[in-house]
């Protein structure tokens, strides 16, 4: 017969790893996986040392239970994120019992995501946006902002049900290359680089890309190294779908289409309309990314924030783009960790959507023609402008991380 002291204490880590893998699923940095898993077995009276997590995996081991479970990187549900997170604080507070806690967490695994029609308004937000950022004109946002939404409408329907997600990421490239290009073709969008970047961003790993950072920044470097490598495939798998759109239209029109560039356009290039486009694109991974809707300002506030930083220090100081992307992160990753202690829930939500302006979705873009189309010099200094730019995120979300990390060991904090 089980001993029910026993059964009492599988029951917790059980309910405890249960959190951590909704958690890790949904796009959670590791430390807060962790975080969260003790903090709930410790108040429900069982260790702390329980637990091992890994970018894809928790291992959970007890006196009588032993627990294995394998979480792909998958989507992102912050709407989740936050619930398991203030679910912990109340059991810390002890205002919710243990039964209460397990039929919240099998609420919380249910939860809707949000509906098609708000999907659709996040993705024509983010491809109308993010066209702007890179310089796209208003026809060419309007071409990219209906591209959005066909490439989105083939996520919903056929990427996420039925594709993994490299076939995914590879089809999706190819269609919103290929939707971007016909419609160039027919005349509706002027700078057809302008239109692909930005309908392209919405495939964009960044919740990989930032938590990656943020795992090595907490010296978990197997946790941190997995999510660079997830997301640098992806990055790989969009490139790829976009190389083949290209060969497939070069099919039909003779010869690989000649692009000469990101343009910059007049109608969007000013302080003001780069301040909208960059809050309109942080809002839409937001809505796509299901923060709940008390959040959505004050998270595309954080970007378009960040992205004034990199504008002013890169046209105004002139340091180059290197410094302005360091700063761009700094104030991105500053503002996100004091709204989360402000607003009591995790930095994650403000961290992943606000970093969205300066992640080099463009470059990337850029990047893959040039190689494809053999120009080896203009492919070089595009993958090293990504590099760089990159790196400059990182270091700009890791000092902020580690400065807040070091003052959280004294001192706890929702962030």
């Amino acid at each position: 017969m089980e001993n029910p002291e026993t059964s009492r204490s599988s029951q917790v880590l059980e309910l405890a790893s249960e959190a951590g893998q909704i958690l890790l699923e949904n796009g959670s940095e590791i430390s807060r996986v962790d975080e969260t898993m003790k903090r709930i077995a410790a108040n429900y009276g069982e260790s702390s040392e329980n637990f091992f997590t890994m970018g894809n995996g928790i291992i959970t081991t007890g006196d009588s239970y032993a627990g294995v479970k394998y979480i792909p990187i998958k989507g992102a549900r912050f709407d989740k994120i936050i619930a398991v997170n203030q679910l912990s604080w109340d059991i810390q507070n002890a205002g919710c019992t243990f039964d209460e806690a397990r039929e919240r967490i099998a609420s919380i695994r249910t939860m809707r995501g949000k509906p098609v029609w708000e999907q659709l308004i996040g993705a024509a937000l983010g491809s109308g946006g993010f066209c702007a950022v890179f310089g796209g004109s208003l026809f060419d946002c309007a071409a990219a902002v209906v591209a959005g939404i066909l490439l989105w409408i083939f996520v919903l329907t056929v990427s996420m049900p039925y594709l993994s997600k490299m076939l995914g990421n590879i089809f999706g490239g190819l269609v919103g290359t290929a939707l971007c290009a016909a419609f160039h073709s027919f005349g509706f969008g002027e700078h057809l680089g302008n239109m692909i970047a930005g309908t392209l961003i919405l495939l964009v790993p960044g919740v990989a890309f930032t938590n990656g950072i943020r795992d090595l920044a907490n010296e978990d470097y197997l946790s941190g190294a997995t999510r660079l490598m997830d997301a640098l495939m992806m990055f790989f798998c969009i490139a790829l779908g976009t190389c083949v759109a290209f060969v497939i239209h070069s099919y039909f029109i003779g010869g690989i289409i000649q692009l000469n560039g990101t343009f910059a356009s007049a109608q969007t290039a000013g302080l003001p309309a780069q301040s909208l486009a960059a809050l309109m694109g942080t809002l839409a991974f937001a809505i796509l990314f299901s923060v709940p809707r008390k959040f959505y300002l004050s998270t595309g506030l954080v970007g378009m924030l960040g992205w004034i930083t990199y504008l002013l220090i890169y046209r105004y100081a002139q340091l180059g783009i290197g410094a302005a992307t360091f700063a761009g992160a700094f104030v991105v990753a500053l503002l996100s960790i004091v709204l989360s202690i402000g607003q009591k829930c995790p930095s994650t939500i403000f961290l992943v959507c606000g970093n969205f302006p300066l992640i080099p979705g463009g470059g990337i873009f850029w990047s893959t023609y040039y190689t494809l189309t053999e120009q080896l010099t203009p492919a070089l200094t595009a993958w090293y402008t990504a590099l760089k730019v990159a790196v400059a995120i990182v270091l700009g979300m890791i000092i902020v991380t580690w400065y807040f990390q070091k003052r959280k060991s004294r001192k706890g904090h929702h962030a």
